[in-house]
């Protein structure tokens, strides 16, 4: 690992868990944060541009979070997501009608153009054909032939970001709105600093352009932490894992519900299909053998031939995959890289997701401190 990375990594480990304990620097007093109705009026903005009853956002979240869950949150009146990076022309129209068949509500549709395939224009086509009403983009800046697709459909289009430098970008290619991402988040983590290091530049950039924050938020006290911060919605999706209707293999499930924020590790442990990339996942045994070996990298790592499970088409999870993990899967589910941000503390049931979007909001009006 180059010395940048490692630095990198040492010191975003611990500071996700800092800034949970530091207020928004928009308001100092709690008297005063307890006395501001929700939503803001800057909420109120975003849920009138998508007629959403919450400013509630689901994080895509690969094979976990499939069409149920992203039907089940749109219903009860926020945005449901769908994660479609590495999905078949016919799994994308699938997947994008059930859910626009299902609902009246909006729900976007995720792509990660750092895992883009040479027909990324074919598959957007094919969202868009299906009835995506918005498309959001991760890992990178689409091309202006993918923008002008969007816009044709007259569909809205997201980006995530992580820095004033690619807020610009975005806003230069006509984003509807940004996600700013933090390292609190579970998963694959685009970001370089905390959420609340990075949210006032971007807000500051984006002016009148919503943004949505993203990374640690589990419940409605981080709601409406980064409601009062500027943000127009907060991003949930360690959350929206554990739920009825997510797809996530019932393991995952239920080791997101018995761990905790300290339980959580920023790393490029799991970085078999995506090299050099970062992701926040539960400690296991897997990442302690390599931990113990003194995190060597590819090739060198203890246990990287092993099977970890099957896929009841027969495709293999070795050791080191990234990747999500659903019902279907058969073997040591608890040894793969299981996503999880810094909201895992908040994970304690299993709810359906329209209760959780009920609850989060009870939440986030009871006027607590952030």
């Amino acid at each position: 690992m180059k010395r940048s990375r490692r630095e990198f990594i040492e010191k975003n480990a611990t500071v996700g868990a800092l800034i949970g304990a530091i207020g928004p620097p928009v308001l100092n007093a709690a008297q005063n944060q307890r006395s501001i109705a929700m939503p803001t009026p800057r909420a109120k903005t975003l849920m009138s541009l998508f007629g959403l009853k919450y400013p509630i956002f689901e994080a895509p979240h690969g094979r976990a979070t499939g069409p149920e869950l992203a039907i089940a949150v749109s219903n009860a009146g926020a945005m449901g997501a769908l994660a479609l990076a590495g999905r078949s022309l016919e799994e994308v129209r699938t997947w994008v009608s059930k859910v626009r068949v299902a609902t009246k509500g909006p729900f976007a549709v995720n792509f990660i153009l750092a895992l883009s395939a040479a027909n990324e224009l074919e598959v957007l086509q094919a969202a868009l054909g299906a009835g995506a009403p918005v498309v959001q983009f991760s890992w990178g800046m689409p091309t202006k032939g993918l923008v002008a697709a969007i816009r044709a459909a007259k569909a809205k289009l997201g980006m995530q970001v992580t820095s004033t430098e690619s807020a610009r970008a975005a806003l230069d290619l006509g984003a509807d709105y940004l996600v700013c991402q933090g390292t609190e988040a579970g998963g694959h983590v685009q970001a370089n600093r905390g959420l609340y290091d990075t949210l006032p530049e971007v807000l500051k950039e984006a002016r009148q352009v919503p943004v949505i924050a993203s990374g640690g938020i589990g419940n409605g006290q981080g709601i409406r932490k980064a409601l009062l911060a500027g943000a127009s919605a907060a991003m949930l999706g360690t959350r929206f894992v554990a739920t009825t209707e997510s797809s996530a293999h019932p393991a995952y499930q239920r080791a997101l519900i018995t761990s905790h924020a300290k339980d959580t590790v920023l790393t490029v442990c799991f970085e078999r299909g995506w090299p050099n990339a970062i992701h926040r996942v539960l400690r296991n045994r897997t990442f302690v053998m390599w931990d113990a070996a003194g995190c060597p990298p590819a090739g060198k790592r203890p246990g990287e031939s092993d099977v970890l499970a099957t896929r009841p088409d027969g495709s293999q999870v070795l050791r080191y995959q990234t990747a999500s993990y659903d019902r279907d899967l058969k073997g040591a589910v608890e040894e793969c890289a299981l996503f999880a941000g810094l909201s895992v503390d908040f994970v304690k049931d299993l709810p359906t997701a329209g209760q959780l979007v009920e609850r989060l909001w009870r939440e986030c009006e009871a006027r607590t401190e952030p």
